[in-house]
């Protein structure tokens, strides 16, 4: 019987902003074929790297609580573990009444506090979310936009090509039509927004009344 925790479960991806790197001039590709990752461009577009830096300080509050109990749960979380692990050992490498009682507490105390820190971290994740929408928004138009200019007659994804020339790749490209569509965003999403939605619609009514009868 071996019982491990996940810690990584509770880990929350830092909001570091992405560097940004200056992106050349649209270039003709010379065969007419292109690839693109259109992750990299939202990622390092200006508004994104802007926006998460942003984040840093709007939501300080929320990010430093979030630390302080992820630190907490693993804490609480090997320390549970650690008991169950030397209580198994005591027992001879055999599980009894009492450890699957210990394992299933530890257990509960997990999803506990997965569903903690997923409380803690919904308005920092939809914030991201929403950032990422008003630009995604505009990631059709930008893709267009560099494949005219580049003269691009088919573009493949960048990750599931086995090789390419430089010139081939026209993510910076996109990255600077992304720029110049949609150059800055919001990082405050409006009440009752939800990922999907478009830029600054909020949730429907759950229900219309109807009219009343005369």
């Amino acid at each position: 019987m071996k019982i491990f925790v996940n810690a990584a479960a509770f880990a929350l991806a830092p909001l570091t902003a992405i560097a940004l790197t200056a992106a050349p001039a649209a270039a003709q590709t010379k065969s007419g074929l292109a690839v693109v990752d259109l992750e990299e461009a939202v990622a390092k577009s200006t508004a994104y790297t802007t926006a998460m830096t942003q984040m840093q300080t709007t939501y300080k509050p929320q990010i430093d609580q979030i630390g302080t109990r992820r630190t907490a749960i693993e804490a609480d979380l090997k320390a549970k573990n650690d008991a169950l692990q030397a209580a198994y050992k005591a027992a001879g490498n055999k599980s009894t009444p009492a450890i699957e009682t210990q394992f299933q507490q530890l257990q509960q105390a997990q999803q506990n506090g997965q569903a903690e820190l997923q409380r803690l971290t919904q308005p920092v994740a939809l914030a991201r979310a929403y950032v990422e929408q008003q630009i995604v928004d505009k990631l059709d138009d930008a893709l267009k936009s560099a494949t005219a200019k580049t003269k691009a007659e088919i573009v493949f994804k960048k990750g599931a090509t086995e090789s390419f020339a430089a010139g081939a790749d026209i993510t910076p490209s996109v990255i600077t039509e992304l720029n110049a569509l949609v150059p800055s965003v919001s990082i405050t999403p409006p009440a009752g927004w939800q990922p999907g939605q478009g830029q600054g619609a909020a949730a429907p009514a759950a229900a219309t009344q109807a009219p009343k009868s005369r």
